[in-house]
């Protein structure tokens, strides 16, 4: 994804590393409240992760010239994508479910990433 990146000069968020500080925090915080909450936690983010894979893959598809690169960086996506989804798969496995407060948890969770991912576009 690097060498794409620099390929067609893509320069990555700078909100980058307070994400990543963001992410961490969160799943400390949910880990604390228990397995099924960390679950839940992984649940919510991962269905957003995979919606938003999704979305790219769908803006790649209405190009209207497209790049010779566009095929890999749409297998990339993908890989990714399933990647993210197994993660979800496992939470679910592993009682996400069953945690307190489960729809608040997710939706507060998703409504969260869904932020964090449109800032880091726009910046």
């Amino acid at each position: 994804m690097n060498a794409l990146q620099a390929q067609h000069q893509v320069k990555p968020t700078i909100l980058h590393p307070l994400a990543q500080f963001g992410g961490w925090g969160l799943g400390a915080v949910t880990a604390l409240m228990g397995k099924e909450a960390a679950m839940a936690c992984t649940e919510a983010v991962e269905t957003v992760i995979g919606e938003h894979y999704d979305d790219q893959l769908a803006e790649l598809d209405q190009l209207k010239t497209k790049h010779p690169s566009v095929p890999l960086l749409k297998s990339v996506i993908e890989e990714f994508r399933d990647d993210e989804l197994e993660h979800l798969d496992t939470a679910v496995e592993h009682h996400s479910q069953r945690a307190p407060a489960h729809a608040l948890l997710t939706a507060v969770v998703e409504a969260g990433c869904k932020v964090a991912i449109e800032l880091c576009k726009r910046v």
